[in-house]
């Protein structure tokens, strides 16, 4: 197995994030009441419980490092995500950046940014 490192996140609700991380592709691996683990392909994403979490306050975010950016974004894009600058959940598409990356933006109901980034 490759060496590998996976985002530690909150969640106020195990069973409303998973069902929204169900709307990309997730599925859920384990979950026990202080523990949930979904997976998509290569990607594992592990939440903790946050119940008092305020996701307009949230500055939990990771990157998402994928080789097919597209994807993804057609699923966000089918889920009831709306395309938002405000707002929780909400997504910005994919576009380039000025880094010479294409990156998308996508918060969670927890307030959680995700940057996905395509790889080259």
């Amino acid at each position: 197995m490759a060496d590998t490192a996976t985002p530690n996140l909150p969640a106020r609700d195990f069973a409303a994030t998973a069902a929204f991380y169900a709307k990309l592709g997730f599925e859920e691996d384990y979950r026990s009441d202080g523990w949930m683990i979904l997976s998509r392909g290569d990607v594992t994403l592990e939440f903790f419980p946050y119940p008092d979490l305020d996701p307009y306050q949230s500055s939990f975010s990771c990157c998402l490092r994928l080789d097919d950016l597209g994807a993804i974004m057609r699923r966000v894009e089918a889920s009831d995500v709306p395309d938002a600058r405000v707002g929780v959940p909400r997504f910005h598409p994919a576009a380039p950046d000025p880094s010479g990356l294409t990156i998308a933006y996508l918060i969670d109901p927890d307030g959680t940014l995700l940057r996905l980034i395509q790889n080259d």
